[in-house]
């Protein structure tokens, strides 16, 4: 199959097929369009965030297919193939938002620091997911396709939580998470102590890492020992670690953030109910980055991600980058990190063609 789209149930993630697409040959294009032939992406838990709540945020919007089937979106590279947009060349490598798929369709602008997609069907969706950088080939191009996005959101929450409570403690739970894992390091460099939740599976893994004080069990919240004023970062999701957490620290707990739903089957849709503490407040990444790019610039801000983005890799000897080829193999990946028994030691880039 020379190109295809992989499509997820909206209505149930794990149900999957995936569809022929029109060989690139054949793609007719309007005025202002260019046909992108995707080069790699990352798949994380992050991903199937988006399908969870895919509906409430408007997920599945930017890439749309028909019959109650998606197109989760993913991050990484593509070149443009074929071009009928003024200043977007062929050849144009670009980094930024597409579906799992060989080939999509974009209308492209160029636009300070990069590209806008301008389809009337993205109109009004979260203009960070917009937006194509220019990206030249380099050797970390793997970790980028994996940890730009997820490191961008752990950036914005360090900057969040430094803004609304500084000097807490802060409690992470999904803890083996990229996102999670990117937030405890810059936690860490601010001088912050970090304690981190997770299942037995992979508590040995983030001894081993000296990023959290300390790395615990789920099961161990309502005994743990932490002094003074703490604050919740729920990536997980999971309804039964929210209500502990609370329970566990009450009026010291000062802020409590919902951030992902890595343990999705364990979602809980009512943030808050009669929980004790604060009401669970949504992090949605892409507001704070509006609010950064305001504040210092769209260029300024990214610079920021990046350079401490390309720190915290060369400090990640920890983590393995492994590839996939082709639709099979995307399949069985998908499969493994929807279960939620991917390696937190491995990060997984797709190659679809």
């Amino acid at each position: 199959m020379v190109a295809w789209d992989f499509e997820v149930d909206m209505a149930d993630l794990s149900r999957t097929q995936l569809r022929a697409a029109p060989p690139p040959a054949s793609v007719e294009l309007a005025p202002g369009e260019v046909l992108l032939g995707v080069e790699r992406f990352s798949l994380t838990a992050n991903n199937i965030t988006y399908g969870v709540i895919g509906v409430q945020l408007s997920y599945w919007r930017f890439f749309p297919t028909s019959d109650g089937w998606g197109r989760l979106p993913v991050w990484g590279f593509a070149q443009v193939v074929r071009s009928r947009a003024e200043r977007v060349p062929e050849g144009l490598r670009l980094y930024g938002y597409y579906p799992m798929s060989t080939h999509l369709v974009a209308s492209l602008r160029p636009d300070a620091g990069g590209y806008v997609d301008e389809a009337p069907h993205r109109a009004g969706l979260a203009a960070v997911y917009n937006r194509y950088m220019e990206a030249s080939e380099t050797p970390h191009d793997d970790h980028i396709a994996l940890l730009r996005p997820l490191f961008a959101t752990s950036f914005l929450l360090d900057d969040y939580l430094g803004e609304v409570a500084p000097g807490a403690t802060v409690l992470v739970s999904s803890a083996s998470s990229k996102t999670a894992l990117g937030l405890a390091w810059q936690l860490a460099q601010r001088g912050v102590q970090v304690v981190g939740l997770t299942s037995e599976q992979n508590l040995p893994f983030l001894k081993g890492l000296n990023f959290f004080e300390p790395a615990a069990l789920y099961d161990d919240v309502s005994s743990l020992d932490v002094s003074g004023h703490v604050v919740f970062v729920n990536v997980a999701g999971n309804a039964s670690v929210r209500s502990a957490v609370h329970e566990r620290f009450n009026e010291r707990l000062i802020h409590s953030a919902v951030v992902g739903g890595t343990h999705h089957q364990a979602r809980d849709t009512n943030a808050s109910g009669d929980l004790p503490g604060p009401k669970p407040q949504f992090f949605f990444a892409p507001d704070r980055f509006a609010k950064r790019s305001a504040d210092w610039g769209p260029a300024e801000l990214n610079a920021r991600i990046r350079e401490a983005m390309s720190r915290f890799i060369d400090t990640s000897s920890w983590l393995k980058i492994e590839r996939h080829h082709g639709p099979d193999a995307l399949a069985l990946l998908y499969r493994t990190v929807l279960q939620g028994s991917a390696s937190p030691a491995i990060g997984d880039v797709v190659y679809p063609r």
